[in-house]
C-alpha cells in the first residue's frame, strides 16, 4: 500500500471511520433497529423505520454510484461470492431477531450503548462475540457447513437487480439505482420523517457509512500487496474479531471489523458525552441479565447462519439489493415481533439457568 502504512491499519482506518459515523448515529441521531421495530409495532409511529429505509436507500445509491464508475466490484464482496441459502437466512433472521429482543438490542445497539457506559451491554457484546465464531468456525462449525451444503441454492444471479435485468434486458446498474431511488423516495414520503430533518440527516450519513466501507475495503484490495476481502459494516464476527485483536495483537488480526468496533464505541462515547448521557449503569436483577445472555448467544447463532445481522444484511448487503437480505431483513423483523410480544405478554426468563 504505502512504505508506512500497512494495508491492514489502512482497513482498519476506513472502519474507524464509518464506525464513528454510526457511533454518533446511534446516540444523537437515535439510529437502531428494535426501536424501530418496537415503535411502528407498538407505536404506530414509523420515523425510526423510515431512518432505516432511507439508509438502505442512500447506502444503495451510493454503493450502485461506486459500481458505475468501476470503484465497486459487487460480484467480489463477501456478499455474492458466499453460497446462498434461503432456509438459513429464515431461521437466522429468525433467531436473531427474537434474540434481540431478549437482550434488548443487537450487537451495533449493543456496542453503542456500552460506548455511553451500560456494562450490561458489555455482556452481549461479548457473549454474541464469541456464539457468533461458536458457530462460524468453533463446536458448531461443522454443523452448521453441512447444514449449508444441504440447503444451498446455487446461482449465478445475486442480487435483485441481476435477476430483474435478466428478464427485462435493462442493465444492472439502472435496476439497482432505480430501486434504491424508489425505497428512498418511500422513506421520504412521510410530513412526519421529514420534519425531524436530525433524523434525515443520521440516516443519510449511516447509509453514507456503508457506501465509505465498500469504496474503502474495495480500494485496498486493489492497490494493496495482500488479498483484501471487500465488505461494509457488520457487527457479529467483527466482534469476535475485535475479541480475538485484544488477546493476541502481537500476531496480527487487524481488521476492517476491527477497526469498525473501535469506531462505534468511540462515537457512541462522544455521543453520550455530547448530550450528557453518559453514566455507568450494571445490571441489578440476574433474571433480566440471564435473559440478556441468552438473547446475546442466539444472535449470534442467527447472524452465522444468515451472514450478518442488523447491520451486515439490513444495511451492508441491502445497499447491493442482494437475493439474502431482504429474506433475512424481513425475518428479523418478525423474529424481533415475536420475541417483543412474549415480553410485554409476561413470558418469564426467570427459571432460565437455575
Amino acid at each position: 500500500m504505502t512504505g508506512a502504512i500497512s494495508d491492514t491499519i489502512i482497513l482498519a482506518l476506513f472502519g474507524l471511520f464509518g464506525g464513528v459515523i454510526l457511533g454518533l448515529a446511534a446516540r444523537l441521531g437515535r439510529f437502531c433497529t428494535l426501536g424501530a421495530i418496537e415503535d411502528y409495532v407498538y407505536q404506530n409511529n414509523s420515523v425510526r423505520l423510515r431512518m432505516w429505509g432511507l439508509a438502505i436507500g442512500v447506502a444503495g445509491l451510493g454503493s450502485f454510484g461506486l459500481i458505475g464508475v468501476g470503484v465497486l466490484d459487487a460480484s467480489q464482496t463477501i456478499y455474492h461470492l458466499a453460497p446462498w441459502s434461503p432456509a438459513f437466512g429464515v431461521l437466522g433472521g429468525l433467531l436473531f431477531g427474537y434474540g434481540m429482543a431478549l437482550a434488548g438490542n443487537c450487537g451495533f445497539g449493543a456496542l453503542a450503548r456500552f460506548g455511553g457506559g451500560d456494562l450490561r451491554s458489555f455482556v452481549i457484546v461479548m457473549v454474541l462475540g464469541i456464539s457468533t465464531y461458536v458457530a462460524l468456525s468453533g463446536p458448531l462449525a461443522q454443523l452448521r457447513i453441512a447444514g449449508l451444503a444441504l440447503t444451498d441454492m446455487p446461482t449465478e444471479i445475486r442480487s435483485y437487480p441481476g435477476a430483474l435485468s435478466a428478464l427485462t434486458g435493462i442493465p444492472v446498474l439502472a435496476w439497482g439505482l432505480m430501486i434504491s431511488a424508489a425505497i428512498t423516495a418511500w422513506a421520504l414520503w412521510s410530513r412526519d420523517f421529514i420534519g425531524q430533518p436530525g433524523a434525515v440527516i443520521w440516516a443519510a450519513l449511516v447509509g453514507a457509512a456503508i457506501v465509505s466501507g465498500w469504496a474503502g475495503t474495495q480500494w485496498v484490495a486493489d492497490t494493496g500487496f495482500g488479498v483484501s476481502p471487500i465488505n461494509s459494516h457488520n457487527f457479529a464476527s467483527p466482534l469476535g474479531e475485535a475479541l480475538l485483536f485484544l488477546m493476541t495483537s502481537s500476531g496480527g488480526g487487524l481488521t476492517f471489523g476491527v477497526g469498525s468496533v473501535a469506531g462505534v464505541l468511540m462515537g457512541a462515547f462522544l455521543g453520550s458525552l455530547i448530550k450528557g448521557q453518559f453514566r455507568w449503569e450494571a445490571c441489578e436483577d440476574p433474571r433480566e441479565l440471564k435473559r440478556q445472555v441468552l438473547g446475546a448467544a442466539l444472535m449470534g447463532l442467527g447472524a452465522a447462519l444468515a451472514m450478518g445481522c442488523t447491520i451486515g444484511q439490513g444495511l451492508s448487503a441491502f445497499s447491493l439489493l442482494t437475493l439474502n437480505a431482504p429474506i433475512v431483513f424481513c425475518s428479523i423483523f418478525a423474529g424481533a415481533a415475536l420475541g417483543l410480544r412474549q415480553l410485554i405478554s409476561g413470558l418469564s426468563f426467570g427459571r432460565l439457568g437455575d
